[in-house]
């Protein structure tokens, strides 16, 4: 026996000898006893007294085991067995298996044997009687890990039930409240059972926490800035545990240090579609390198229906099922664990790399027509995408909102008519409800021109509730105008023979900064993709064209990691390369060129630079590189 096992502990008539004495009158009984005892216990357990006797009747007791300690080689294990009917127990006899390598190997206060892997305790003379409520123990000492299974007390469940008797359903998943530094509180809907429900135990993790007899607990004494998980299971009025709630992760509040307020942003959007055509998942910009590049990601895109933020895609966004090659920590998803697909690869993405602030994106060209509606009641509309945001499920993921409106009392797919407030309105109620520990940005226009879609929206009003605007210079010009001409999509600046004046990133940034918002609230854009047209036969820009260029996914449009082998870039306009490859002319940004625009970026003040998106990028992740070196 290793020197830090506890000893098996000798017994007079079934009491230890440390608390009793033997009558005066039978000390050569005693003694035989006691060497009949040790000697017994010197024996394999199956050499012990072999079970004699019927079981007593099925409905009168139960049996609760305790492992009492554990030295590694070893354990202390303990059954205690209570009569929980209404009339003298005269014996009792508890059964369960061990899986093989688990066994027992001495006990005391029961006779115990053993049939391959099946033991079986029988009380022995003076602990064999109860009374109605009143309870006996037998302790043993064991070698191995396993822990307990198919327990009986006189042949029936060891947890009481009678036959018919059905366990609890599960309770409701857990919602989180009151979320702080150092507490949480929990509630959830209540269990069903033929007999009552009679109370809850509440777990953290694998680790039973608390029984309640309500439908809420308050944890406390947690850690700032953590992560815990929680569930819960529904215990009958005889004590049967039915299955599982879901559990809800929740990350208490402050242990965070925030970002350099002098650090520049450097945000990607990742589509949620992505995972499914284009086969571009979260664990892609780990194996890029791209998340060791950037500060942020806008998760794209949440709809807007009905007033209120609604989900995008349910299945990429939490449902999706990652194998362990795919998953950002090597980690496999199961069926039945509560969050899976993006928001989750998104969670472990946030673990290895806890600087990258995550914005949950709503809206976008096809998703802008809902916000018109949302405009009429902005307070509805910021409680249903906070209530979305901070779902318990999820919650953890994101560090906010961003509002993609295209166009806010203008054109994009649809025309928006809600007024040049609308967007002021919308932003305040959104800042209101998610207050200032959450991040609240928005994708807005870059018509510089006069009278354009800037001039349309009070801007400059709605700057004042937004952490930063992601300014999107970039698809200025593209083959929706089929004969052309063709010109860059994203142009720094102006140039002679450009088809729209205002139509470049310097227009832009000057207008918005004209109306009093400071470059430090303001993100340049760059377009991770090219626009092109076919049917060119000018190499320069201003060629006359006969329609789009083929592309991958869509007309007109192509990834740059494709058209940096397939169309090189054959020249640079207003800090824009250019290419023309057989009849095809196509405009995209370079390593060369994003170093140029970064440059400029810092000479304007800019507070840093955002692109879209991810899977147009090569690889090894050279275009979120180029951001990254030009911004330091």
């Amino acid at each position: 026996m290793s020197r830090s096992a506890p000893r098996p502990r000798r017994t007079y008539g079934g009491s230890p000898l440390s608390t009793a004495s033997p009558p005066r009158t039978g000390r050569t009984r005693f003694f035989t006893r006691v060497a009949a005892i040790v000697a017994a216990l010197a024996l394999p357990v199956t050499g012990l007294v072999v079970l004699a006797g019927p079981a007593q009747a099925a409905t009168s007791a139960t049996a609760t085991y305790t492992k009492v300690s554990d030295w590694g080689t070893g354990f202390e294990g303990k059954w205690t067995v209570k009569n929980t009917g209404t009339t003298t127990i005269t014996s009792w006899t508890v059964e369960w298996d061990y899986p093989a390598g688990t066994a027992v190997t001495s006990a005391w206060d029961a006779t115990v044997t053993s049939s391959g892997t099946h033991w079986t305790g029988k009380n022995v003379g003076w602990n064999g009687t109860l009374a109605p409520g009143g309870t006996a123990s037998f302790g043993f000492n064991g070698t191995g890990g396993g822990s307990p299974g198919g327990c009986k007390i006189n042949g029936a469940p060891c947890d009481g039930a009678q036959p018919g008797d059905a366990p609890p359903t599960a309770p409701g998943t857990p919602t989180a409240s009151n979320v702080a530094d150092t507490s949480v509180t929990l509630s959830w809907s209540a269990a069903t059972d033929d007999k009552g429900v009679k109370n809850y135990d509440v777990y953290r993790g694998s680790s039973k926490i608390a029984t309640v007899t309500g439908t809420t607990y308050a944890d406390s004494g947690l850690t700032k800035g953590t992560s815990y998980t929680y569930s819960v299971t529904a215990r009958d009025t005889i004590d049967q545990t039915g299955p599982s709630s879901g559990s809800v992760s929740v990350t208490t509040t402050g242990g965070t240090v925030p970002p350099d307020p002098g650090g520049k942003v450097k945000l990607g959007y990742f589509t949620e579609w992505g995972v499914y055509g284009r086969n571009y998942h979260v664990k892609n910009l780990v194996t890029s390198g791209s998340a060791s590049k950037i500060t942020h990601i806008n998760y794209a895109f949440g709809n807007v229906q009905n007033g209120q933020c609604t989900i995008g895609d349910a299945y990429a966004d939490y449902d999706k099922a990652y194998t362990a090659d795919q998953s950002v920590d090597g980690v496999a998803d199961t069926w039945d664990q509560p969050l899976r697909g993006n928001f989750n690869q998104l969670r472990k993405l946030k673990k290895q790399y806890p600087n990258i602030k995550v914005l949950w994106s709503f809206g976008g060209w096809t998703w802008s027509g809902g916000f018109g509606q949302a405009a009429a009641n902005p307070a509805a509309f910021a409680q249903s995408c906070y209530n979305l945001v901070e779902d318990p499920r999820w919650a953890d993921v994101f560090d906010g909102i961003d509002i993609d409106w295209e166009y806010p009392n203008a054109c994009g797919l649809s025309c928006d008519t809600s007024g040049a407030a609308a967007l002021k309105n919308l932003m305040s109620a959104l800042r209101t409800k998610f207050g200032g520990s959450n991040l609240v940005t928005a994708a807005i226009s870059a018509d510089g021109s006069n009278g354009g879609k800037l001039d349309a929206a009070d801007y400059a009003g709605a700057a004042q509730y937004v952490d930063f605007y992601n300014v999107m210079t970039y698809d200025f010009f593209g083959a929706w105008a089929a004969q052309g001409p063709t010109a860059p999509h994203s142009p720094l600046t102006s140039y002679a023979g450009i088809p729209q004046q205002g139509f470049n990133s310097e227009a832009a940034i000057t207008k918005l900064k004209g109306k009093g918002i400071a470059g430090s609230k303001l993100n340049l854009g760059i377009g991770f993709y090219g626009r092109g047209w076919t049917g060119v036969t000018q190499a320069a820009p201003g060629g006359t064209a006969t329609g789009p260029a083929q592309g991958t996914y869509e007309q007109g449009i192509e990834d740059y990691k494709v058209l940096k082998g397939s169309c090189p870039a054959t020249g640079t306009i207003a800090g824009t390369a250019y290419a023309k490859c057989g009849s095809n002319w196509w405009s995209y940004d370079t390593p060369a060129t994003i170093a140029g625009k970064m440059s400029w970026a810092k000479q304007q003040g800019l507070k840093g630079a955002f692109f879209w998106e991810f899977s147009g990028d090569t690889t090894n992740g050279e275009l979120a590189n180029a951001i990254h070196t030009g911004l330091r």
